[in-house]
Order: C-alpha cells, then structure tokens, then sequence
C-alpha cells in the first residue's frame, strides 16, 4: 500500500511538473468547464503542487483543507482530471486518439439502439484506421460491427456477412505477425542490450538459431506498414548482435525507404520515423562512410524541422539523443578530438535536462563517447572522470561489453596521464572483472598482459614492446569477433602514435582521409 502511494505521488508530482504553459491554461479551462468551485479539494492540491519545487507534504496538508486521510484519493482524482485535460488538448489529439474517440462513440450509439448511426460511423472510422496502419483498433471496430449485425439485419450490403469475416481473417493474420515480429524484435533488443555484440561463434550461431526459430512465415506482398517496419526491425537487431554491419545497413535503409512510400505516416510514428535515421547513421558509422554519414546526419536535422514532426516532450528528448551521439560519432570518424568542450558542455546539459525521459544505458554511452573523446585529444584525466561514471554505477545491469571496454581505457588513459603508481591493482581488478563478465577474449588478454609487464619495461625498449603488441592485435582488426573491441576503442592507431610518437588524432584523421579515397 506504502509503495502504491509513493508511486502516485510521484507521478503526480512528475505529470504537473510537465505541463507546459499551454497545457496549464487547458487545465484552467477544463475545470472552469465543468463547473468545479474554487475551494474544491483536488483543484487546491493541484495549485499547492504547481508552486512547489519539491514534493512537500507538510505544506500540502497546512495550505488545503485535505487531511492525510483524503489525501491519497484526493491525488488520484487530480491525476484522472489532468489526464482527461491532456486528452482534450489539440496537441494531443493525434489519428490514434482520434479514432479510439469515434470507436468510443460508436459504442455509445449502439447503447442508445441507434445501430444505423453506429454502422455508419464504424465504416467510415474503420477505413481511416486502415489508411493509417490502426490495424489492431480495426479487428476490434470489426467486432463491434459483427455485434450489431447479429443483432440487427440491416441488409445494406450483398454478403455483408462474408465481407466481415473475410476483413476479420485477414486482420487476424496480419495482427498475429505483427505480434510474432514485434516479440523477435524486442527479444533481440533485449539480448543486445544485456550483452551487446556476439562474442564468439558459438553465440553467433545461438542468435541464429534463435531468430530463425522465432521468424514467422509469411508472404512479403500481403504485408502492410506495420508488418514490414516490424520485419526490418528483428532484421537490423539480429545483422547487429553477430556484427553484419552491411546488413545492419541494408535493413534501416528498407526502414527508411518504407516511410518514403507511407509519408502520412511520419506524424502517427515520428518515434518510428527518426529511429530510422538513427539506425542508419549507426550502421554508416560502423562502415566508416563519412561523406554519406554527414548528409544522413543533415537529413536528420532538418527533419526535425519539418511541421510534420510534432514536438512534444518524448520526441525533444529523442532529438537530442540521435542528434548528439551522432555528432560524437562523426568526430571520430574525421579524428576530430580537439575543441570539444562547448559540444560536451551541451550535452552535460541536456543529459541532465532529459535525464527523466532516457535511460542510464543511453546516459553511460555518451559518458563512453565523451571518454574517448577526450582520450584522443590527450586529456586523460577527464577521459577517466567521465569513464568513472560508467565504471562507480552499480546499478547498470546493461551493455556488459560497453562496461568491460570502459575499464580497458580506463587502464590506458591511468598509463597515458602517468598515473601508473596503482596501475597494477587496477590490471588485477579489471581482470577479475573481465573474467566474472566471461569477457576475457584474445584482444583483452594481450592489453591486460601488456599493460601488466609495462612498469617494468625499460624507456629504450618501450617502442619495441609496443610494435610487438601492435603486431599481436593488428590480425585481430578483421576478425569476426575479436574486432568488436576495435568499435569501442581504436587500439591500433593508440599504438601507431605510440610508435611514431604522434597524436592519436593525427592517425585517425589519417586514415579516415584515407579510406575517403
């Protein structure tokens, strides 16, 4: 019961603190509307709470004539009535709601015995549900119509009887895929964010197996919008976990390309619609297309510009995610480590701006990104601070390779910034870690070891024992598995600047230009 209340509190504090200017002046309104007097109790809580920066109850149980008893159902009233507010806000009545409403209706007219009226309205919304891909509100107007046609003959149509089973049945089929698809991509997701890349042959083929297993059968050309977004979805999830990134490539292209053919649907599923970019800046990123990712990245930007895109507060939180990691990505990608402060700066500040509305595993890669970042320009000190973060959160249960490879650079940027009077309990912790991970493969074996052996090294052998650590991991570079520790830190080119006592920027920078020709 403790915990219930709590969590009403909570929710109710997060839903008013949300409200934005417009939305308060709806609630105003609404309740204005519905004739409610000034003293009542739950309008009382609601202006208490809109003042305070901090839940206080004291205060809230002093300012109102609400005792302690009340409270509880006095904060549940107030939250149905915001949410009734917010549901007859403009803003907020997207397709989706609109045809829940007219469903709602429909219903009503049917209770009332108005069945013609209720046919009329459910064919008229079940068509607008189709153009927009509302497939599972159709089956169930569809089932309301079956309803009124058991009961009232209307004989309106030849074979009205046939016509409703068959849209049933094929409803049914596609809702089933759907479903099936939808489970895969999620279950695929899951996987990769608990574990992340495959990490040998042997999970690889597991995956496979796995997502063979699971694929539904179907035809391709009786597939709708949603079914194929689904499709493409598992496809780009399951090419990621066994690192297929021509694949990956491949299938957020199909995604893109699906909301090219069904444009009026980028407003019903924005979300949709700039994960697409997202995943396709990614696979680009991993395939090293610079010139391709800068566009795509540009695309984006002006995308989130465009009028059909509604700007709420779930979509500004997405921007920011998709927008910002990408600009981190396309740093290193050209090797630009330098002069980064004003753009870390941006993000510190809108991570905490949005840190209710993203979740840690997103937060801790931009501290990995950020790490790197100032890794490459050679500011250890603050490439540590930020991978401590990752390496002190105890309740990050996500991503275990993201988290190994935090505590790898962790490990070089102590050597780099020469604070390597610890260095050797750090090796031992991290490995220890990287052994509870089951996470100790070729490429983190060789750093660990090498590491290890360094304070002993004399400084006229040091290039030698470099050069030899570079030719153990350099065939590790095109490896199916072991490479994936050069996604996460660009080991190689650290070692090449070590060798030919460059900045490690330089290298990228290098080679990126390279590749570019």
């Amino acid at each position: 019961m403790i915990t219930m209340t709590n969590d009403l509190t909570e929710n109710l504090f997060s839903l008013i603190k949300s409200l934005s200017a417009s939305e308060k002046r709806q609630f105003s309104l609404y309740v204005g509307r519905i004739g409610v007097n000034a003293d009542s109790k739950f309008l009382n809580l609601y202006k208490v709470i809109s003042r305070q920066k901090k839940y206080d109850e004291k205060e809230i149980l002093d300012k109102t004539k609400i005792s302690k008893q009340q409270l509880s159902n006095v904060k549940s009233h107030l939250y149905k009535q915001l949410l009734i507010s917010l549901r007859l806000n403009p803003v907020h009545q997207d397709i989706p709601i609109q045809i829940r409403e007219q469903l709602d209706f429909a219903w009503i007219l049917y209770h009332k015995g108005l069945y013609k009226q209720s046919l009329k309205l459910l064919d008229k919304v079940k068509t607008q549900a189709l153009t927009y891909e509302e497939k599972n509100v159709a089956y169930e107007i569809l089932e309301l119509e079956k309803i009124i046609e058991s009961q009232y003959i209307t004989r309106s149509i030849k074979n009205r009887a046939d016509s409703l089973i068959r849209q049933t049945e094929e409803l049914n089929y596609l809702n089933l895929i759907s479903g099936k698809l939808s489970n895969l991509s999620l279950e695929l997701y899951s996987i990769f964010l608990k574990m992340g890349y495959c990490r040998t042959e042997e999970e690889a083929a597991d995956i496979k197996a796995y997502f063979q297993k699971q694929l539904p059968e179907y035809t391709f050309s009786e597939l709708g919008f949603r079914e194929r977004l689904w499709l493409y979805k598992a496809n780009l999830w399951y090419s990621f976990l066994i690192q297929d990134f021509l694949g990956c490539y491949r299938y957020s292209m199909k995604w893109n390309d699906l909301f090219k053919e069904y444009e009026h649907l980028i407003p019903i599923h924005p979300v949709s619609y700039l994960k697409g970019n997202h995943y396709l800046l990614e696979s680009l990123f991993y395939l090293n297309h610079t010139e391709l990712f800068e566009k795509t990245l540009k695309h984006l930007e002006d995308s989130l510009r465009n009028p059909k895109i509604p700007h709420d507060d779930n979509i500004a939180a997405l921007a920011f995610l998709y927008v910002y990691s990408n600009k981190l990505n396309l740093r290193f990608m050209k090797g630009q480590f330098s002069n980064a402060e004003e753009l870390i700066e941006k993000i510190s500040k809108k991570i905490d701006k949005f840190k209710d509305r993203l979740d840690e595993h997103h937060i801790m890669i931009f501290y990995y990104k950020i790490a790197c970042l100032y890794f490459g320009d050679g500011n250890n000190k603050k490439c540590i601070e930020f991978l401590k973060k990752i390496i002190n959160n105890k309740s990050l249960e996500m991503r275990e390779d993201l988290m190994c490879f935090a505590r790898i650079l962790n490990l070089v940027a102590h050597y780099e910034a020469g604070l390597d009077y610890h260095l050797d309990s750090l090796v031992k912790s991290t490995y220890r870690f990287l052994i509870k991970m089951n996470d100790l493969h070729e490429v983190q074996k060789e750093m660990i070891k090498f590491l290890r052996n360094l304070p002993d090294v004399s400084p006229l052998n040091i290039k030698d024992e470099f050069r030899e650590l570079h030719g153990k991991l350099k065939k590790y570079e095109d490896h199916p598995f072991e490479r994936r520790a050069f996604l996460y830190l660009d080991i190689i080119s650290w070692l090449e600047s070590k060798i030919e006592n460059r900045p490690v920027k330089e290298i990228i920078k290098e080679k990126n230009q390279e590749f570019s020709r």
